[in-house]
């Protein structure tokens, strides 16, 4: 998701979204350290989109 469809979003919004995030990058590295997946690009692609979503919540915040 873009920077710019994050700043549409209310706080709430971006706080759950964080949340969900946060959970699939959790999933992620379970299933790398299980073997079950080999889609190491996920977790790359995850963790960027976590630190937009807390970018977005700091300049919301301010």
């Amino acid at each position: 998701m873009k920077a710019s469809e994050l700043r549409t979003k209310t706080k709430a919004e971006l706080e759950a979204e964080l949340k969900e995030l946060l959970r699939a990058q959790f999933s992620l590295r379970m299933q790398i350290a299980t073997q079950q997946t080999n889609k190491t690009h996920e977790v790359r692609n995850t963790r960027r989109a976590i630190a937009r979503v807390r970018t977005v919540l700091g300049q919301v915040g301010n």
